[in-house]
């Protein structure tokens, strides 16, 4: 972290140099100088931080040596940051003096040439602060002159770098390999003791099935495998999934149990067991069930028995699988040892195949790399990890040398490292660069299993300063998101979440290896706070030097004044939802806060003292539903970036002194329909998020509200952007004042008009006002995703839909009164299009595939992209036009692969020009009449799509990966 730390001051003080040129603001005679020698000794210390972070690990003198160098440039950035803030808040002030001055000389009196006390008393505060500044950067530079004059004590090697460039990678399919390599027999054994229904353990209608191996062997991808499993699927009634870690807490198992049982409904917010136990006692009852506890580490008899008690009330042949690195479990849970599976280290011919596969991914096989490939798979040690980790490594190698330097490398030699499997990381660690390292180091301040959303990943290592390169900060967002490829791309992430639009990660997991290994190299900068039960929080020492924080839980529910001695803490995360009101001076103690998470904490007020967070760049309130507002001093940090108020439903208005936030750049609402947002956050000219905006209905006082029309002065809009209640728009030329059209970067838009479900369409009059207000819109025809919703016109194609060149995905929710499908089959880029809930379509023409009566002159493709369609309650749907056979000019669908019915009861058959797709997946569920061409060999439909691998029908399988399930 040394390396990447003097690497951000070093920018900082360039960038801070020219600020404080440009603004004309200066602080105290001689600062230059001080700042010159800062600059100095940074550069010299530089060009040694590579040998010096490498030999840490074998070296304790170095290792306090970078301690010290770190402890010193923390505080030299918050100063350089202070100093900063005070040039910003010079830059508000002019800029409120502009707007101010025609109503201060109207309000002038005769003896205003006298300063009042206020602005004299301001004046000298500037002039105190600016001095303090001064006095603590020449205070500082003592402290890092040491340093750097210590260097030569312990004779590092020159290694500096040079011009830093960030890698930009190639994403390809490799980094999720789904095939596990040399667990054959494992599997089978595993799976004949899942789908067995004989097997009992005690008289209980589950087995438990423990997965026993130490860290790194793949125990949650083999358990993965197996959960994925279409037998598995079809065998049990339910499947269940629960990440644990360490502790075993049985009220967070039991909720996500509770949870998957309900449907997805995560709304349960007993803080009790006992009602947890009863609700999966009766979801469970009767029911054959597949439940996985992954990553089980340190549960008791005590806490195990009441969860299992919960379970006793299903039925016979279900399974309960325990993935573990701790023996010992096994004795806790009571498995048998004729029901443990022990994975054992891959051989060295499945380890090389394993690493072969990833390191030679899309490039031709060398035999004098595979040669040096098969030395280096020796020292995997036979640990999946350590193989897959190792080959992302070597694809970014091209040439011999760079493969020895690799095999011959020292740090193979390191004892001190707790884990074989680090050795492989430390590898792969070291040729990150420096900006990457930060970013992952970062991932330490969070929990084992804990679910990463790549923006806001990007968002805090953005407000960490991680991103800002060369002082460029129109680039961090493209430079957060290359490193976020580049971890992906070496396998320090993994179990990912992919977007519904481009199938980009947009989410992820940490191996718990991974983990370890994060942790053991910033053991003194991040901490995760568990207090037990039987500890007193106030008894609990927080080393001072730790600078990020994360309070898992507290001791009797208080909020744990200890962490006041970590003055120099950055970040500050509250995971327990049993938080209670924040102390008023909460955060006047902790000045040094950039980023600041207290989502899902029941929060039901925010300290005033919050607005002297001068460094904070991310605030995360999400969650907080009995929040009803924000103090006013929230207006006085101008350095913040990033507001997170997802799903803060009891927020009524945002204060308007939100405008003087002039860096923020992401604003998240989304869930807030009764916020009512001022319009004056339109003058944010930095912004470049905002995800939700609810029109409110017009009323007395709305005329400080931000409408529609007000998104045309945010300029650098991009991502996703959820319009809700467009019906109270006045008429199509707010749409247009929008200006949608020149925000080139939005790529995601929902447009919801907020209309109340239709139940009967000939009862109800269309809404012509809809379909002005959709025309009004104009897109850049650079987005990618639309979705309409509830709209009520009986026209469904805006003029400016078809000039959407780049869209990839199209969804239409609940258009009850159109009754003419548009010509979509026009758009080129189209890849995914859903229609749901058109209850007035009764008849599908060949206009829908963007072809007119005539015979076509030239050759068409009617949705040549696209991949997946979905039909849904189109319930007068009767018939789906073909077209001639002789009209070889006109190729339909040439892309198909996924194709589903749903609630479409009255449509009768399938055009035939779909069995000349490339489908092989066809869905058919409450259809009846389509149903009866495929429910047996000699169906109507059944002849005419021999190419068609899978066909579900009413959720069951009738033909499976080319195997047909129908009797004869």
């Amino acid at each position: 972290m040394a390396g990447a730390l003097v690497s951000m001051v070093l920018e900082q003080l360039a960038s801070i140099t020219r600020k404080q040129i440009e603004e004309e603001v200066s602080l105290v005679v001689n600062v230059d100088r001080e700042v010159e020698n800062l600059i100095l000794h940074f550069n010299a210390i530089q060009a040694v931080l590579q040998d010096a972070e490498e030999r840490q690990v074998k070296d304790a003198n170095v290792r306090n040596w970078l301690r010290n160098l770190e402890d010193v440039s923390y505080d030299i950035n918050d100063v350089l940051d202070e100093w900063n803030t005070e040039i910003l808040k010079h830059q508000i002030e002019k800029e409120e003096e502009k707007e101010g001055e025609n109503v201060a000389l109207k309000k002038r009196k005769v003896c205003s040439f006298i300063p009042s006390p206020s602005v004299i008393f301001s004046s000298i505060g500037k002039v105190i602060m600016r001095r303090d500044i001064a006095m603590r950067i020449k205070e500082l530079n003592v402290k890092l002159i040491e340093i750097a004059n210590l260097r030569q004590t312990y004779n590092f090697q020159n290694t500096i770098r040079g011009t830093e460039k960030l890698e930009r990678v190639e994403t390809s399919s490799f980094v999720n390999v789904s095939s596990i390599i040399g667990r054959e027999e494992e599997k089978n054994r595993l799976m004949s003791m899942l789908l067995s229904e004989s097997s009992q353990q005690g008289g209980s209608p589950f087995v438990v099935i423990p997965i026993v191996g130490m860290g790194g062997l793949g125990k949650t991808a083999f358990a993965q495998l197996v959960y994925n499993d279409e037998n598995i699927k079809t065998h049990f009634d339910t499947r269940i999934w629960v990440c644990v870690s360490d502790p075993f807490e049985e009220i967070k198992i039991a909720k996500a149990i509770v949870e998957v049982l309900n449907n997805g409904d995560n709304r349960i917010n007993s803080t009790s067991l006992q009602p947890l136990l009863e609700c999966i006692n009766k979801y469970i009852s009767g029911k054959k069930f597949f439940l996985v506890l992954d990553d089980v580490w340190n549960p008791t008899f005590s806490n195990w028995e009441p969860l299992m008690g919960a379970l006793q009330n299903s039925a016979i042949g279900s399974r309960i699988l325990v993935t573990t690195r701790k023996e010992t479990v096994a004795t806790v849970i009571r498995a048998t040892a004729d029901h443990a599976i022990h994975l054992n280290i891959l051989s060295d011919q499945d380890c090389l195949q394993l690493f072969n596969k990833i390191a030679f991914f899309n490039r031709e096989r060398d035999d004098q790399l595979e040669d040096i490939g098969r030395k280096i798979v020796k020292k995997c040690n036979g640990l999946p990890l350590a193989a897959k980790t190792l080959a992302s490594l070597m694809l970014y190698k091209k040439t011999r040398k760079e493969w020895l330097d690799v095999l011959d490398s020292k740090i193979w030699d390191l004892e001190e490292v707790e884990q074989e499997v680090f050795r492989s990381l430390f590898l792969s660690y070291y040729e990150l660069s420096l900006a990457v390292r930060r970013c992952l180091l970062y991932c330490a301040t969070f929990p084992k299993d804990y679910v990463f959303e790549k923006d806001d990943l990007i968002d805090c290592w953005m407000s960490q300063e991680y991103l800002s390169m060369k002082g460029d900060k129109e680039k961090e967002r493209f430079i957060g998101q290359n490193c976020f490829d580049n971890l992906v791309m070496r396998s320090f992430f993994q179990d990912f979440v992919k977007d519904r639009v481009n199938d980009d990660i947009i989410g992820c997991k940490m191996h718990d290896i991974v983990h370890d290994f994060v942790q053991f190299l910033t053991k003194n900068e991040c901490f995760i706070m568990e207090v037990a039960e039987s500890c007193n929080e106030k008894n609990m020492v927080v080393d001072n030097k730790v600078r990020h924080l994360n309070i898992m839980s507290t001791y009797n529910d208080s909020f744990p004044i200890s962490i006041y001695n970590c003055k120099g803490l950055r970040t500050l995360v509250i995971s327990t939802s049993k938080l209670p009101p924040l102390p008023s001076d909460s955060f006047s103690k902790l000045k040094s806060i950039r980023t600041l998470k207290l989502n899902e904490n029941s929060i039901k007020e925010v300290p005033e003292s919050i607005g002297g967070l001068v460094h904070l760049r991310y605030l995360d309130l999400s969650g907080n539903e009995k929040l009803e507002e924000l103090p006013n001093s929230v207006g006085n940090l101008f350095n913040l970036e990033t507001l997170r108020l997802i799903k803060c439903r009891g927020l009524r208005e945002l204060p308007v002194c939100l405008r003087k936030l002039v860096n923020l750049k992401h604003l998240y609402i989304w869930g807030c329909r009764d916020l009512k947002v001022p319009k004056e956050i339109g003058r944010l000219r930095n912004m470049q998020i905002l995800d939700f905006l609810y029109l409110q209905d017009g009323g007395e006082d709305d005329e400080g509200i931000f409408k529609l029309g007000d998104l045309g002065n945010l300029e650098q809009l991009q991502g996703s952007l959820w319009i809700e209640n467009l019906k109270s728009a006045k008429d199509g030329s707010e749409a247009k004042n929008a200006e949608l059209v020149n925000k080139k970067n939005l790529l995601d838009l929902t447009l919801h008009f907020g209309h109340s479900y239709v139940s009967d369409p000939e009862r109800a009059d269309a809404n012509l006002k809809d379909e002005e207000i959709l025309n009004g819109f104009q897109v850049h025809t650079n987005l990618e995703s639309l979705t309409i919703i509830v709209y009520h016109s009986t026209t469904l194609c805006p003029s400016w839909m078809m000039s959407c060149h780049n869209l990839r995905r199209l969804v239409f929710y609940e258009v009850p009164f159109c009754g003419v499908l548009a010509p979509l089959g026009k758009l080129p880029s189209l890849e995914y299009l859903e229609i749901r809930l058109m209850g007035n379509v009764k008849e599908v023409g060949v206009e829908f595939l963007g072809i007119t009566g005539e015979t076509p002159q030239t050759l068409i493709k009617s949705f040549p992209k696209l991949k997946t369609l979905r039909f849904d309650s189109i319930k007068q749907w009767e018939e789906w036009e073909g077209v001639e056979e002789e009209d070889s000019k006109i190729t339909i669908m040439p892309s198909l692969l996924y194709l589903a019915f749903r609630n479409c009861h009255k449509l009768k058959a399938l055009p035939n020009f779909l069995w000349k797709t490339p489908l092989r997946e066809l869905s058919i569920s409450h259809c009846s009449n389509l149903a009866q061409g495929f429910e047996t060999r000699c169906g109507t439909e059944w002849a005419k799509a021999p190419q068609v691998q899978n066909i579900k029908i009413n959720g069951q399988f009738v033909k499976e990966d080319g195997v047909v399930k129908l009797e004869d």
